[in-house]
């Protein structure tokens, strides 16, 4: 738990809106989930090559398919939950309640996939010391028989699909159809993490599902279409623990204490509904212009699974160029670059609007020796219709970022001097508890999709608190 904040504000908060235009709804009580961090420890240069390399190849697998067409588009409470910050930053996580009776589970928080899956209990690879998922616990479960299997390029998760109720920040679908996975590759979870919670777009999902957060929105359930992040920063607090304090994840409103001024909405691209993707049209390092592409392969996937921020080699390159003492990474750091620590890097990045600063503290991913730094940038080369660049959390944490479901589109805020605060500052990790929803939604249908007309039911107060954690070295997805 944040230690600045009173307990009873971590475990009941809700904020409501009757109309997202305006730039600070009101807040009212309700639920509020932790978000959580693990700081990275103290990795030799080793490690850190190792991290390096796997997490750019798993951006490459993530973001080397096509994805489908986009699907078509179909408002009433909120809820907030606390996250955990796990590695430094690596990674972001927060936990849900799946079965009758319900259990918790860690999940990553990714909005660049759109697949809940967790482990089986069944699981005989690459579940050791994860809490696992027990179909046979649950009364409500109904196994669909239907194959299920995700690659995230560090690895796959493979089992069947099946059908519960799932709960998450006061909301609960009666029918989510998610992955149980008996297989999951070696380094893909990390105690305590069993699975992850897709926030992406249906057209993308490997299961063909609706993705819980799609169904609430979808179905009347939210007060706003619109879901919103906050992401602590530790990657500069060498006396960071394995996890802190991560932030906060609101589900269908937004938290005005946590970002001032207005929201800077930018629709996504006609035809471009998979990813939440919006194009980058201008670049700066320090103060000075870096030449963008236009069109399509100016399309950022806005990312909160992933750590840094990957891009083109051409442009990378040219990011580079305006640090001096900057060289191209080799070995297992090879698509990164180094750059003299004595440097302090400004990047500021504009999605059509706004301009965003990226703190330094965020650029500098970690120092390879005495004088020598990692930048958070690295060359990235994606497939098919994927999105050019990868924008993580290297730039989310400066932000507050606001996914909104209709109009399809993502909005940036500047954070306020309440989030900031929560920057390096240790804290009691959030457990997760167990209460009644705030509201029900019925997702019907077969093999992974959810009924058009869902059925939406107060059901009373949720008082769930749950813990969101940045997941072992960020090789997710």
């Amino acid at each position: 738990m944040l230690s600045m904040l009173p307990c009873t504000l971590a475990l009941l908060l809700l904020i409501t809106s009757d109309a997202y235009a305006a730039p600070h709804p009101s807040a009212e009580a309700g639920v509020t989930m932790n978000l959580l961090r693990k700081p990275h420890g103290r990795r030799t240069v080793e490690d850190w090559g190792e991290w390096a390399r796997s997490h750019r190849e798993m951006l490459i697998a993530k973001y080397g398919g096509t994805p489908p067409d986009p699907p078509s588009t179909r408002k009433r409470a909120s809820g907030t939950n606390l996250l955990v910050n796990q590695n430094a930053d690596s990674s972001y996580y927060g936990s849900l309640a799946v079965g009758t009776p319900p259990v918790s589970y860690n999940v990553i928080l990714d909005t660049g996939s759109s697949d809940l899956w967790l482990a089986d209990s069944s699981c005989s690879t690459g579940c050791r010391s994860v809490p696992t998922f027990d179909a046979a616990s649950s009364s409500s479960f109904k196994n669909l028989s239907q194959p299920f299997d995700i690659q995230y390029g560090s690895g796959r998760a493979i089992g069947v699909l099946g059908q519960d109720s799932v709960q998450m920040a006061g909301f609960s679908v009666a029918n989510q159809v998610f992955g149980v996975c008996d297989q999951v590759s070696s380094g893909l979870l990390s105690s305590p993490v069993s699975g992850l919670l897709g926030l992406a777009w249906q057209t993308i999902a490997s299961s063909g599902a609706t993705p819980f957060w799609q169904t609430l929105a979808g179905s009347g359930t939210w007060d706003t279409p619109v879901m919103a992040f906050q992401l602590t920063r530790f990657v500069n607090d060498n006396s960071a623990k394995t996890l802190e304090p991560g932030g906060t994840f609101t589900m269908g409103a937004v938290n005005n204490s946590l970002y001032t001024g207005e929201i800077d909405f930018q629709n996504i691209p006609s035809g471009q509904v998979s990813y939440w993707i919006l194009p980058l049209t201008s670049l700066t390092v320090q103060g000075a212009a870096v030449t963008v592409p236009t069109g399509a392969s100016a399309y950022s996937a806005i990312d909160t699974g992933t750590t840094l921020v990957g891009g083109p080699s051409a442009t990378i390159a040219q990011i580079y160029a305006q640090i001096p003492g900057s060289a191209p990474g080799t070995g297992n750091f090879e698509g990164y670059y180094t750059y003299p620590c004595s440097t302090t890097v400004n990047v500021s990045l504009a999605f059509g609007g706004q301009s965003w600063s990226i703190s330094p503290s965020d650029f500098k991913l970690t120092a390879l020796s005495n004088t020598e730094c990692l930048g958070g940038f690295f060359e990235l080369t994606t497939g098919g219709n994927a999105p050019s660049w990868i924008v993580g959390d290297t730039f989310l944490k400066n932000v507050y970022s606001v996914f909104r479901f209709n109009p399809p589109s993502v909005g940036f805020a500047q954070l306020s001097s309440a989030a900031l605060a929560m920057n390096g500052v240790d804290g009691a990790i959030p457990s997760a508890t167990i209460g009644s929803a705030a509201a029900v939604t019925a997702a019907g249908g077969s093999g992974g999709r959810s009924s058009s007309g869902a059925r939406t039911t107060r059901v009373g107060m949720w008082t769930m608190l749950i813990g969101v954690v940045i997941v072992g070295s960020g090789l997710i997805l």
